[in-house]
């Protein structure tokens, strides 16, 4: 099966079938890893374009590692030392780059909807690292991978997406996934920090972590975004850790097998303590390596590939 699509835009208009074959390549990926030398030949001579409006250490890196251990050349361009900093408008940045032999560009940028714009524009593809409070695709692709890889299944499971649910592309990505190949979703957090229209999104919302966490199989933690709030959104730091902080008495109210997740960078001491973090029911470290995986599979499967054919 290929995946006929030139570009990585969300989830939201992704098939399950599509979800699963990512997932199913990202397996592949990753039996690199245990090879003395972790590369294959698959994408020599495509030029893969990292472009980001945003600061990014986890992205950026797993991206640039992901394209590199395909054979990829790659090109890291921030905005700062672009020509957008002189006023260049997105349009033509993108139309210059792919002018000088991109065959992927990655964009993260703080407008939604940004790589959809860019992708009508070129013939480049164009993956999505995150555009606004949208989506942030292979965050979620990688989410889900760790899931599966650790529970063995997503059909069923209940998953918890706790924090700030409003401003988080990576909830939005994490529902449309999760929803699609059949888990069950819960939203955690204060009233102030959820979407008013999410139920319509086919998800439960509880404002008391200890009302939900006993039945969750899967705790996703959202870091609390303080560079997006601006409208005072929470009393303070300290009390949203005394009501939604993932803690160790906590830890002790829900199942023993409870998997914990963080997309990072992680507020030690806020959304979660670090007992909690670096217990045995974290794989915060695993979902990071999983990315590489994850982002391997999706530039494979643009490049047309099939996922019996990988070297």
């Amino acid at each position: 099966m290929r995946f006929e699509r030139k570009d990585l835009l969300g989830l939201e208009n992704l098939t399950a079938d599509e979800i699963n074959l990512i997932l199913e390549t990202a397996v592949s990926m990753k039996e690199l890893f245990t090879r003395s030398v972790k590369k294959v030949p698959t994408l020599r001579g495509k030029t893969v374009v990292i472009l980001f409006y945003e600061p990014s250490t986890r992205t950026r890196v797993s991206f640039e590692l992901a394209a590199k251990r395909l054979s990829a050349d790659t090109v890291n361009i921030s905005s700062s030392s672009s020509s957008v900093a002189k006023g260049e408008s997105i349009i033509d940045t993108v139309k210059t780059i792919e002018a000088l032999g991109a065959d992927f560009i990655v964009i993260r940028h703080p407008s939604s909807g940004a790589p959809h714009l860019i992708s009508n524009r070129i013939s480049s593809s164009i993956i999505n690292a995150g555009d606004g409070m949208h989506e942030h695709p292979t965050q979620a692709l990688l989410d889900l991978f760790s899931i599966k890889e650790k529970k063995g299944r997503i059909a069923g499971l209940k998953v918890g997406i706790v924090g700030d649910i409003s401003h988080s592309r990576v909830a939005r990505s994490n529902i449309w996934g999760l929803k699609k190949l059949g888990a069950e979703v819960f939203l955690i957090g204060p009233p102030t920090l959820i979407p008013r229209d999410a139920e319509t999104l086919g998800v439960k919302v509880y404002y008391r972590l200890e009302k939900i966490i006993k039945k969750l199989d899967v705790i996703n933690i959202l870091r609390i975004q303080r560079e997006r709030q601006k409208d005072q959104l929470l009393p303070s730091m300290e009390e949203y850790n005394s009501i939604f902080g993932v803690s160790l008495s906590r830890l002790e109210k829900a199942r023993n097998d409870l998997v914990i997740m963080h997309p990072g960078p992680m507020n030690r001491g806020i959304e979660v303590t670090s007992p909690v973090a670096d217990s045995k029911n974290a794989i915060i470290n695993e979902q990071v390596k999983n990315g590489v995986a994850v982002r391997m599979a999706v530039l494979y499967l643009l490049a047309g590939g099939k996922n019996e054919n990988i070297a």
